[in-house]
């Protein structure tokens, strides 16, 4: 029996503060609850007046009824509030059954890509908007919200609504439900709620004092910009440019980052450079990290909900929300605790003197806001080079395989192969090894000139070498660039005959289903391509067409791939997979996963408890699925967070 459900909510409190915070916030209730048993009538309970019925109570509490919702992730958390003690182990979410299956990550937007008759009420946002946030109170009405018998008609209509939601949530599942994903993710997905239920503790004595230090910085700035401008308001880029102009003879047509620090790097007059400095310490976006985490951390002391699963899309890696921990900046203060004290101490003069750009202190610190209750540490492990490996293993590019099982530098053998020369680093011919890195950085997937210029951040590699160390990478990696080729062909030959097609790179198996071309991975799961085609690229050359996000424009619609991109999606596909199973084994062992970072985990443990040599034995073993693929981690233990 399936039970299907959909609630709609009141709090006060934002929901871009994380959906953790916005159910512990005391303003939080459940307004309606729509429901469904199997095949019966869509019911909904207005939880205003009434409480839910015996029935459906019984069923949240029974491990034998499977309760479903579009992102059961929120259900399940606003049910914990009413409901602590019930099940949620058989729950099964519909909307990671959609993003499985690469499709849109909305209800609204699942329902129109799948060409559903049900859809989502367009009324929706509306009525969100009237019943369940806050309003602004006016002398006429001091209200601060809306209630149900303040406007019958629209809450009739926000009955119908949530009613609605079910129906398409259910179209939506039954649709999709054959092509659900192996069981082993649904243990991924578990795993996943209790790291964010979990959640990490916040320094909040460090997030105050980077905020309040921060605008003493930037009240100083501000001054210091009027002061030798003369400018009402330094900050408005349209007046500063103008100031700008004036002072150094031509228009300067934007100030983004890129444009102030190259014109630091010029030879321009002392107050320009003080107000561009000036213009730096007011842009600095990273103190929005600090202010996100104040903003999210629940009464707990600590912040919950940081990772979306399946929030990338195709590769089914995890994505940020909240905090974003994903791009967090990195730290290389070699003594970062004394840098936290002077930051506690709030001492902008102090944190002057000592490192020169108090800013930049206030942003290498965002990490080891995140630390480790009382008592315990962080155990921090990440693998290494995984993306290196995965391809290496599943080309069969057997000298990558021969230098990570001795432990060699791949950077540097790589370097090696290309140029037939030893390099060692810091060693002989160690120049080259930059070139290897930027090679393997940017090559591995089919990049060419325009690839290897966005990782050459720092512009070491002369513009007329690229395409020689194109060729030369490309000689010395024959199977990995046979895998794009491979690939390439397997799509195109299912797309056209619509039979299946096995590659011998990881035994890979192409083939279509249900208006999907599907890669079945060497640990089951499958990467999904809705609609595929055969069309013309720009080059007039053949191409795989299907319907995806567009991630620059963010619309569903027609999207184009090639044979490195599709191993690009393998590869990192795979190293999901193999960071998924390493945590679920972590889990079993004992380790409290707290967060997790592209391919690091991030554990509390008590002192004296689990060791980094044990973290990185477990995520190291091998599974049934990835027998011979070479892995490697390494991590340190701490009671912040921070980047080694």
């Amino acid at each position: 029996m399936e039970l299907s459900i959909d609630v709609e909510t009141y709090c006060a409190c934002p929901i871009k503060y994380g959906a953790q915070r916005y159910v512990d916030d005391t303003t939080f209730e459940i307004l309606l609850f729509a429901y469904c048993f199997d095949d019966e009538p869509v019911e909904v309970v207005d939880m205003t007046k009434d409480p839910l019925p015996e029935r459906v109570v019984d069923a949240l509490y029974n491990k034998e009824i499977t309760k479903t919702a579009f992102n059961a992730a929120f259900e399940m958390l606003c049910l914990k509030k009413y409901f602590p003690d019930a099940d949620y182990t058989n729950w099964e979410c519909t909307s990671v059954l959609a993003l499985y299956c690469s499709l849109p990550a909305s209800l609204d937007n699942v329902s129109k890509a799948l060409k559903l008759g049900e859809a989502k009420d367009s009324r929706g946002k509306r009525l969100i908007q009237f019943f369940s946030v806050p309003r602004k109170p006016t002398k006429t009405n001091p209200k601060t919200r809306n209630m149900p018998e303040d406007a019958p008609d629209k809450w009739a209509e926000y009955i119908e609504y949530n009613r609605q939601d079910v129906v398409v949530e259910k179209a939506i599942r039954k649709r999709l439900l054959s092509l659900k994903p192996p069981a082993v993710e649904h243990e991924y997905w578990l795993l996943d709620q209790d790291i964010n239920w979990r959640g990490v503790k916040v320094d909040m004595d460090l997030v105050d004092a980077a905020l309040s230090c921060n605008d003493e910085i930037v009240e100083e700035a501000t001054e210091s910009s009027k002061l030798l401008t003369g400018l009402e308001n330094p900050n408005s880029t349209m007046q500063l440019k103008e100031w700008l102009s004036e002072r150094l003879g031509y228009d300067l047509d934007t100030m983004r980052k890129d444009d102030v620090s190259s014109l630091l790097s010029q030879d321009i007059p002392s107050d320009v450079r003080k107000v561009l400095q000036n213009r730096q310490v007011l842009g600095n976006s990273s103190i929005k990290k600090y202010l996100a985490m104040k903003n999210a951390v629940c009464s707990d002391g600590r912040i919950h909900g940081m990772l979306q699963f399946y929030g990338a899309m195709r590769s089914g890696r995890w994505a940020g929300r909240v905090v974003q921990l994903q791009n967090l900046p990195r730290n290389y203060l070699e003594d970062l605790d004394t840098a936290r004290d002077v930051l506690k101490s709030r001492d902008v003069e102090m944190l002057d003197l000592l490192y020169g750009n108090p800013g930049d202190v206030i942003k290498q610190l965002i990490r080891t806001a995140l630390v480790a209750e009382d008592g315990h540490r962080f155990i921090v492990a990440d693998f290494s080079a995984i993306e290196a490996r995965v391809i290496a293993w599943l080309a069969h590019e057997q000298w990558r395989q021969d230098v990570f099982a001795q432990g060699g530098d791949i950077y540097c053998a790589s370097a090696s192969s290309m140029f037939h020369v030893p390099v060692e680093k810091h060693g002989v011919n160690g120049h080259l090894r930059q070139k290897g890195k930027v090679a393997e950085l940017a090559l591995g997937y089919g990049g060419g000139v325009g690839a290897m210029k966005s990782m050459d951040t720092k512009g070491e590699i002369p513009e007329e070498e690229l395409p020689g160390i194109i060729e030369a990478w490309r000689r010395a990696s024959p199977r990995i660039t046979r895998f794009w080729k491979d690939a390439d062909n397997a799509a195109k030959q299912v797309v056209k005959t619509g039979e299946p097609v096995r590659i011998r790179q990881g035994n890979i198996k192409f083939f279509k289903s249900k208006g999907f071309m599907f890669i079945e991975l060497p640990s089951g799961r499958r990467l999904a391509y809705a609609r595929p085609r055969i069309g013309l690229n720009r080059f007039g050359s053949e191409s795989i067409e299907y319907d995806g996000m567009d991630q620059v424009k963010n619309t569903w619609g027609r999207v184009e791939t090639y044979g490195g991109k599709l191993v690009e999606n393998i590869v990192q596909a795979v190293a999901r997979d193999c960071l998924a199973a390493a945590m679920l084994r972590l889990s079993k062992a004992g380790y409290k996963i707290v967060a997790h970072i592209h391919d690091e985990v991030v554990i509390e443990s008590p002192i004296g408890e689990g060791s980094l040599d044990e973290v990185i034995d477990i995520m190291c073993e091998p599974e049934s699925w990835n027998e011979g693929l070479i892995l490697n981690a390494a991590g340190f233990e701490n009671p912040y967070y921070m980047k080694d």
